[in-house]
Parts: structure tokens; sequence; C-alpha cells
């Protein structure tokens, strides 16, 4: 801890901590508190503590923290702030750091002045992660000493606060330190270090000036043992970070920032090559991925300042319309991060701002700002004209392409010939679809089919590559116009998931590199323009089997070459051995059997736990850029080593 703390004056004592109810049943529900048990709740324990120490840095009492993980998967968090109220509570009677991990809804945050602005989840952090570790230690170095207190078996005081030794007076921070309880995160307690490092990253662009130090001591490779996360530039050098294997058409990176009645506003943004925008929103650090009064405010001043711009400058002609939204959007990366003392959520996942009040704030700041610089800097500001220009023909060739689609009706696709054969059942609850690979496959799977729930709707050759697409060749693309009109839901803007004809959406290529590529660019479609029925858990991937093994008359299927030798020891050596190098060498009947039955089958559902990082994996693997997809593919080998390669 030594050399991070630094001495304050302020107001941070044991009355700013207030207390709302009692700790109860984590332990039994761990659900309602951090969603899940697997992976992503054991880590939603280290954002806990975590947001805790970036609230103090907010409040403007600590610039540097460190995460580390032993060998062990003990985790640690410290933070040079003002170190945690050391006195007794009045209400509870006990040491206020006990109350903080032992009472639900104990905190700074609910009035007492110690914090403006918070991220964390209303002050139920510190004490869920006590309740779901085996147990949790907490040193606190305050005014010349240093305390101490351990909790075991859920939070139960094994030793209560302390004074444990003595420190300079110019000495500050907390240092908490857990080990998850493998009782509760049955399925694992080793944490990811990649999911770590790219949110404590992202921490670090969203307050520029913070030094974040990660340490992961289970690396054997000295360059990701210790990283450091510093950027003065914030959420500038965050664009500029998201851009790295884009082509950049501006040359700047245009930032701006304001403060309106306590709200704080960072908008920043900078146009590349690509035709889709990608909008990523912030408030007190969340990311609010469904976006909200922040991204209208940004979108509405985007737009109109972009078109009063052009008409001053005589760049538009007076019978020239207006650009769209869309138009001014396409190939932008922009992120608006807003810090508001009381934000308000849609739903309980905070992932949708709702503050009516941000909306004029945002926009207002963005539009005088924004105006400045286009006068400003005459060149980017053509640039950008003359981008929103192109969009704007484009759309309005993609609006007469999908107005051709409309006119296509599922009847009218059926009757093409190798296109979709659809299943019998109207109810989209029960019925599903299989994209299949080829008319081979697309003939066993026909065949071996139930008609009844399942439709088969065969591709041929490689769809279209959206991400270096326009909307109108899109909408050209005979397979993607297949998908649009069977699926039903409309594409982009338009989607409406209640018209969707089918719950499942399979994907069921060949277990090669072809086959995965041509994986690649259908959830590259997927997730460009039809989001939703991803995030709505309507897509998934069939996993077909690599090898069938017969002996006698016993009949196997492997689906790893771990899984073969596994079988292969349980029949012994005498085996016939089939590898299958594309669905289409299987019947109809083994294709059921081992990838189509409800029964027998495994399917793989995709999600999008990261816009962010997803967004930068089909850039990196889609993209014009060849050397990040090539480094990209040597880091993540391992993801294809049973494939033919």
């Amino acid at each position: 801890m030594s050399g991070i703390r630094n001495i304050v004056e302020h107001s941070y004592d044991d009355s700013d901590i207030q207390v709302l109810e009692g700790l109860e049943a984590v332990r039994k529900r761990p659900g309602m508190y951090i969603a899940s048990t697997s992976e992503r709740g054991l880590h939603q324990l280290v954002w806990e503590i975590v947001d805790n120490a970036i609230d103090e840095a907010l409040a403007g009492f600590a610039d540097t923290i460190i995460v580390s993980i032993d060998k062990d998967n003990i985790l640690t968090v410290e933070d040079n702030g003002r170190g945690m109220p050391v006195g007794m509570h009045e209400k509870t009677g006990i040491s206020t750091i006990e109350t903080i991990f032992t009472v639900l809804h104990a905190g700074g945050k609910f009035g007492g002045g110690a914090y403006k602005v918070s991220g964390g989840l209303h002050g139920v952090g510190a004490s869920v992660v006590n309740a779901l570790s085996e147990w949790l230690e907490v040193t606190v170095y305050h005014l010349g000493k240093v305390y101490f207190v351990r909790f075991e078996n859920g939070g139960e005081v094994v030793t209560p606060l302390k004074v444990i030794g003595e420190c300079s007076q110019e000495e500050h921070g907390s240092v908490v330190r857990f080990k998850a309880d493998p009782t509760i995160f049955t399925e694992t307690t080793s944490y990811n270090h990649e999911i770590i490092r790219d949110r404590l990253r992202q921490m670090a662009f969203l307050n520029k000036g913070i030094k974040i130090i990660f340490t992961d001591l289970r690396k054997e490779d000295e360059n990701k043992v210790t990283q450091t996360f510093h950027y003065e530039g914030g959420i500038k050098e965050y664009i500029k970070y998201l851009n790295r294997n884009k082509s950049a058409m501006t040359h700047d990176i245009f930032y701006c920032e304001g403060k309106i009645d306590g709200i704080e506003v960072e908008i920043s943004f900078q146009y590349n090559d690509g035709y889709v925008p990608n909008v990523y929103t912030f408030c007190n650090n969340i990311n609010t991925g469904e976006g909200g009064t922040h991204e209208d405010g940004f979108r509405s001043a985007l737009t109109r300042t972009i078109n009063r711009y052009g008409r001053e400058s005589n760049l538009m002609k007076k019978e020239d319309e207006n650009f769209s939204g869309d138009d001014v959007r396409e190939g932008i990366t922009a992120i608006v991060s807003v810090k508001h003392p009381d934000p308000q959520y849609e739903g309980q996942t905070k992932t949708k701002l709702g503050n009516s009040e941000v909306r004029k704030i945002v926009s207002d700041i963005l539009s005088d700002n924004l105006y400045r610089y286009l006068l400003e800097n005459p060149n980017e500001a053509k640039i950008i004209i003359n981008k929103s220009k192109v969009a704007f023909d484009a759309r309005i060739a993609a609006k007469k392409a999908r107005e051709v689609t409309r006119r296509k009706s599922a009847l009218e696709i059926t009757s093409l010939p190798g296109k979709l054969a659809d299943c019998s059942s109207k109810d989209a609850s029960i019925s599903e679809i299989y994209i299949v690979e080829g008319d081979s496959a697309g003939g066993s799977a026909k065949q071996g089919r139930n008609s009844k729930f399942q439709a088969i709707l065969p591709l041929r050759g490689k769809i279209l590559n959206v991400e270096k697409a326009r909307l109108h060749r899109i909408y050209d693309n005979a397979e993607i116009r297949s998908m649009i009109t069977a699926f039903g839901s409309g594409i982009g803007d338009e989607i409406d998931t209640s018209k969707l004809r089918y719950h499942k959406i399979i994907i069921m290529t060949d277990a090669d590199v072809d086959g995965a590529h041509i994986r690649t660019l259908l959830l590259t479609f997927f997730f460009r323009f039809l989001r939703p029925i991803i995030e709505e858990g309507y897509v998934y991937i069939a996993m077909p089997p690599l090898y069938k093994i017969q002996r006698g008359n016993q009949i196997r299927y492997a689906y790893s070459d771990a899984e073969l030798e596994e079988i292969k020891e349980e029949l012994g050596d005498r085996v016939t051995l089939q590898r299958y190098k594309g669905l289409g060498e299987m019947n109809p009947e083994q294709l059921w059997e081992t990838t189509m039955d409800p029964e027998n089958r495994t399917l793989i559902k995709v999600t999008i736990d990261d816009a962010i990082e997803a967004d930068e994996a089909f850039t990196t693997l889609m993209g014009d850029e060849v050397e990040p997809r090539r480094n990209f593919i040597i880091e993540n080998a391992q993801f294809v080593k049973n494939l033919d390669i």
C-alpha cells in the first residue's frame, strides 16, 4: 500500500454511512444480487469492489487503484482514497467497516454526503461480496493507524476491527482481499484474465488521469503479469483505441466536455471508412448498452449541427434534403459519457438511462462545441459532409432495394428451388430454422428433420461480408434477402422481434475452416443488422459430430478429438472410424440423430456479453486490416484446434 496514499482534508466519518436494511438471504439466492453464480457472477464480485474504489476517485480522493490476483485466485483491490470510516456506527452499534460489509444497503451513497456520483449497485456491493466469499479481509490506513477486520463463512466476523499497526499521517486508503466461495460458485472460481483486463482498461479510459494497475500472478508472460492503464486523454484516447484496426477518415478526434446543473458530460468521436455506426454510452462508468436520454441528445445534436453547418457553408445545395441521423452516423465511432448524481435507469439491468433532463444537457453541450469545431476545422468538416452525402445516396438506393424485399413473401421464397423448406407449425415459440451450408447438406437436413417444427434454409456458398458492404448491396444479396424474408422480423432499425417466425435460428455448417468462415459471416450479419434476435436469445450454433465410431453393432459419435480418444479407449482398438468432413457426408438419419434431434443434439446459444468487445472482434475478423486479423487468429488458435487446417 505504501507509496500511493496521500494526505487529504475532508468530511468522511461514521455518520456518512446510512443503513437501510440488514443482510439476508444473499447466500440462499445469490442470483438476485449478482445475476448468476457462473463465471459472469464471479466477476461481478470484482466489479462491486472496484466500483467502490472508482467512486472514491470520482469524488476526487483517489488517483490510483491496484487490482491483483494471486496464484490461488485470491483477489485484492486497493486504493489510495480516504480509507473507510473506522469508528462505531451509531445505528448498528458495530464498527462502521463491519456495517459496510455485513449490512445490505449500508454505504456512503444514500444521502450521507460521501459521494456526489456513484456507479455502484446501490450500496449492496461490499456486503454481497462478503456474503459470497469463503473469507474476506479489509485493511484500512487512516490517521496514522492501520486497521484490520476479517470475515469468514459468508460474512461472519472472526477478527473484529482492531488496530494492527501504525502508518504515517500521510498514508490513507483501503485494501479489500477476498476468496470467492467455491460452494456458491460451483462452475468456477478462476478469474478470466482478459475479462478483468478489458474492464479495468475501460475504467481507466472513462476516468482520465486515474491510474489502474492490474497484476495477475498466474501469468508466466512478464508483459501480462503487471499492466498499467493510465490515460490523461480519457475517452479521446478510448476512441483512438477502438479505431486502431479501422481506417480513419477524419484526422482529428473530436472531443468536448461540459457541466450543467451538476451533470458532467464528455463526448468524443471519429469517423472511419466503414458503414456501421458504433455509439457507446456510459453513465457513471456503467455501459448503458440500450442507450437512453444521453444517446438521444447526442443523436439529435449531431444530425442538427451537421445539417446546419452544411447549409451555412454552402456544402449542401438549397434543393438537397437534410441528412438523416443514419446518414451522419455512418462510420462513426463515438463515446458519450455522463456523470449524474441521481441516475434513473429503465428496468433492473442499468442498460438504459431514463433521466429526461440529460437529453437537453447533452444536446446543448454537443451542439455548441461541434459547431465551433466545424467552423475552426473546415477540412475535417468537408470530409464529414461528403461522407454524409455518400451515405444519403446509398440510403436512397437501399430504400428501393428494401421495398423490393418487402414485396417478397415467404411463399415466394419457398417456391425458389433449393430454398426454404418451411415447417408446418405457425407457433414461433416451438418453431426453429436451420441455416445450412450448401444444397447437399440442405437435402439431408430436409429429409432428416421433423417437418412439424423444423424449417431448413440452405445457403449457396458464402454470404456477403456485411462489414464491407453498404445497405443496398446487402438488400441485393439473394442469400441475405432469403433470410430476411424467412425470419419475418425485419432488419436494422425496423426490426420487430415479435414478428419473428422462429424462436430458434440455428446455424449449421461443416466442422472445417470454410464452415467456420461461413458461420462468422452469418454472425457478422446478425450482429450488425439483427442484433436484437441475438440479445433476446434466438440464435444458436449446431454442433455436428467430427467422427463416427463403430464396433460391431455399437455406433458412437465424437464431437472433439478428446471425446474420440475416450470412446476408443472404451470400445477398444478394433473400431471402424469415419471422419466427417462435411454435413453432406451424413445420411438424413445420422444428421437427425446427432445434430437435429432435440433429445440428443448439442446447441450453443450465441450471446453478446459486451457489445464493444464483440464489435472489435467482428471488425478485426471481417475488416480490411490484415495484421490485426493475423494476430487475433494466432492468439486464439486454440478455438479451432479440432479443425482440418
